[in-house]
């Protein structure tokens, strides 16, 4: 009798094995999914942005004059609300392709004024090109061909918007480079002659 006890006691349940993987699994799934969105959400802030001081000492300084830091409204685009999409799969994907600035800093390609402004065109020419790939999503996060009302808008504008926007021919990121940050040397640039 002791034999059977003892043979039993030491072999692994079926049942109760399979419930704790189960339970195990779940539990490690939620915990990986609270730090990964906690730390997703906590690299989506404007301070986390400026936190390096290549871009708190150069791309913030300029925006904090424009319309799209301070205004009549009060309404501030932050860092991510232009560059970085609001959805969470185009959002995951700005972030894969951001990791490619974490090298960037690592290696002090951009760290002291000089350089950054030595590598702005390129930089900037990388922006664009993501935002006209993409329609420029993130001008379109806050701005809406629907709800904008040309009649407000200077005769230049309206037709411009009616003309381009309207019908698809050009994007957000075609006529307003520089909204929120100084241009670079603008010579070759499509557009800019």
């Amino acid at each position: 009798m002791a034999c059977w006890i003892w043979s039993h006691g030491n072999r692994p349940a079926k049942h109760l094995s399979i419930g704790f993987l189960t339970i195990g699994g779940f539990v490690a799934g939620v915990m990986f999914w609270g730090g990964f969105n906690t730390t997703l959400e906590l690299t989506n802030t404007e301070e986390f942005c400026v936190s390096c001081h290549e871009m708190g000492d150069n791309v913030f300084v300029e925006l904090k004059p424009t319309i799209h830091y301070s205004n009549r409204s009060g309404v501030r685009a932050s860092c991510p609300d232009c560059h970085v999409p609001h959805n969470w799969t185009d959002k995951i994907a700005r972030k894969m392709q951001a990791s490619k600035e974490v090298w960037g800093k690592l290696f002090g390609t951009i760290n002291t004024r000089e350089k950054f402004l030595a590598e702005r065109r390129r930089l900037a020419g990388h922006e664009w090109d993501r935002l006209k790939a993409n329609n420029s999503l993130e001008c379109r996060n806050c701005h809406s061909t629907t709800s904008m009302d040309i009649t407000a808008q200077s005769e230049r504008a309206a037709t411009a918007h009616q003309t381009y926007l309207f019908t698809g021919e050009k994007t957000c990121i075609d006529c307003h480079k520089g909204i929120a940050h100084e241009l670079p040397d603008m010579t070759g640039v499509e557009g800019w002659e």
